[in-house]
């Protein structure tokens, strides 16, 4: 069976693209590697998406995916590996079959990158986090670190500065690699302390983080109370899988603009695996909006 629309991942913006492409009378096949959801389902409450004030991730990418499902999407559950085009006829390829299809809408997302320590993934939503402008406000006025040197890192201790009593911002050179600017705002404000050549060797915790253990370059061990662990020490795009047909920065994302458009015709990027300023639930779920209506528009040029 050929698809009118192949969508590659069942996050927040893959779902959102296949229920605007379902709602176009397009035939859409979704699919994902791992589970529905994308990373928004290990938030523990959304509170800064449109007319959702609480709820949590998991109830929302399960919401997202009865709705698609309900409109007849169709959600098989198989890794992607290539994209074969063939101009007005595409080829999904995955791990187990083949899916022949006009259009393509590659929403893969990104995943974080990890310090790699003991512990690190069981105390997600309890104390370690990778976003701080979703989960910032539930640690007013307590004590948090944020780790990374870069502009994300930066902009986040600076984010959480406005918000928790005190914040420390850990980074292993004794230098930054994000502006200027922003690391001079940081010095300026009284609640922030550097404390730098340095990395987070221990997550110390009882049922929820209660303090991080910091090894300087000098082999010195301290130990830092916080309430929040924010990681901010980059991400990894899932797009290398399609690098033949779509061009990728030098970050390994996808480089399309607001049109959601690749340089392939027909074949298309939405969500946090695209080139954009801002990557949060609610970008994600425009960028498959637009996505879907450009393959509709798309596929009524072929």
């Amino acid at each position: 069976m050929a698809y009118d629309i192949v969508v590659i991942g069942a996050g927040p913006a893959g779902l959102t693209a296949a229920i605007y492409a379902r709602r176009a009378a397009k035939s859409v096949l979704v699919l994902e590697a791992v589970s529905y959801g994308g990373q928004i389902i290990n938030t523990p409450d959304i509170e800064n998406y449109p007319a959702a004030a609480h709820i949590s991730g998991f109830d929302f990418a399960t919401k997202l995916y009865e709705q698609a499902k309900a409109l007849g999407a169709e959600i098989v559950f198989e890794k992607a590996v290539d994209i074969r085009d063939g101009g007005s006829e595409k080829t999904v390829v995955t791990t187990k079959n083949e899916y022949p299809c006009k259009a393509v809408i590659i929403a893969t997302g990104s995943a974080n990158r990890k310090l790699g320590i003991e512990d690190e993934d069981k105390l997600v939503g309890r104390g370690v986090s990778y976003c701080a402008t979703c989960d910032g406000a539930f640690y007013r006025k307590k004590r948090v670190a944020v780790v990374g040197g870069g502009n994300t890192a930066l902009e986040d201790a600076l984010y959480l500065a406005d918000i928790a009593e005190k914040v420390y911002l850990i980074h292993r050179r004794d230098s930054f690699r994000g502006e200027e600017q922003t690391a001079a705002a940081l010095r300026e404000r009284e609640n922030v302390e550097f404390v730098l050549n340095s990395n987070v060797t221990k997550l110390i915790a009882e049922k929820k983080l209660t303090a991080v253990e910091v090894t300087d370059k000098s082999g010195a061990v301290s130990v830092i109370e916080v309430n929040g662990l924010f990681v901010a020490v980059g991400r990894i795009p899932e797009n290398q899988n399609f690098s033949a047909v779509i061009e990728l920065d030098e970050s390994g994302y996808a480089a399309a603009d607001e049109s959601c458009r690749t340089r392939t015709p027909g074949v298309f990027v939405a969500g946090d695996n695209r080139t954009k300023e801002v990557r949060q639930l609610v970008t994600a779920a425009a960028d498959g909006a637009v996505a879907a209506t450009e393959a509709v528009k798309y596929i009524s040029t072929i």
